[in-house]
């Protein structure tokens, strides 16, 4: 059916001051909006995300964590930093980074792009075959470009020399750029700077200096939303969330003594939180 107003053209009269004037009808910016929507290639599992269909329960690390992304979401594209999501599964941080991108796209017209990064490295290795008639940097050059970009579960991946060079080139642009990116992670930091399952050994020393600097970190715990009901609410939730503290269930997460410890020089000038030199 034809757009009444338009008639499909994409442009419709108004009257402004007693003159009729030509301008863009809704039916174009809905049909723009939705056409940006999905070349963001949020997965199919994720497409129903947004802000307003987020769940929260009595859990203050993941109300901070909800009320920061809302804000992002509001304040883009005049925003300072991006977004790091870290906590176990299940908790809602890939729900959380497709919903902020989403309204970005939405609102304010944003060229935006979802990746879960070991589906990237596959896609950029995938280029290397003689066969496949795309170059790494058309892969590569609408992730460094993009207005905004989701990074999904950043430290899943198999560590090399190449992943590393490829995220760091990745993430530096981005950086060097200041064009906001959304990290979500499972890996949390830990007090022993050699643990193979701690961000930073995931990353590396380069990288994880960068993120401090480049995002607003959301750390916290909470119910595998995975594993609850359809129908669960808030209340359902809040009630998992106390029996789970009850029986010592909730993972400790990194509190002041592990960040105060990374503070340190340890050798490392540049590996710092926020605020931490750029350019090394």
């Amino acid at each position: 059916m034809s757009c009444p107003l338009c008639d499909d053209s994409g442009w419709k009269t108004i009257d402004r001051d007693g003159r009729p004037v030509v301008v863009r009808c809704e039916c174009w910016r809905q049909a723009s909006a939705a056409r940006l929507v999905a070349a963001a290639r949020v997965p199919k599992r994720y497409q129903h995300c947004d802000l307003q269909a987020f769940v929260t329960y009595d859990n203050d690390g993941l109300q901070r964590a909800v009320s920061a992304c809302r804000r992002f979401a509001e304040q883009f594209p005049v925003v300072d930093k991006g977004l790091f999501l870290v906590g176990p599964p299940g908790v809602g941080k890939s729900h959380l980074a497709v919903a902020v991108l989403k309204q970005a796209i939405l609102t304010r017209g944003a060229r935006g792009l979802f990746y879960d990064v070991r589906e990237l490295l596959r896609i950029i290795r995938s280029t290397y075959n003689p066969v496949v008639k795309t170059a790494e940097m058309d892969i590569l050059r609408p992730v460094m470009d993009g207005d905004l970009l989701v990074l999904d579960d950043l430290g899943a991946e198999k560590t090399s020399e190449w992943v590393e060079e490829t995220l760091n080139l990745i993430v530096n642009t981005r950086y060097n750029e200041r064009r906001p990116t959304i990290f979500t992670s499972n890996f949390e930091e830990k007090e022993d700077r050699t643990d193979p399952d701690s961000l930073l050994s995931r990353v590396g020393f380069r990288m994880h200096s960068r993120l401090y600097e480049m995002c607003e970190f959301l750390e916290y715990d909470g119910v595998d939303y995975r594993r609850l009901e359809p129908n669960a609410g808030a209340d359902d939730l809040s009630k998992l969330w106390k029996h789970q503290a009850r029986q010592g269930r909730v993972p400790s997460r990194t509190a002041g003594p592990a960040k105060a410890q990374l503070r340190q020089q340890d050798g490392r000038s540049d590996l710092k939180w926020s605020g931490g030199r750029a350019g090394s």
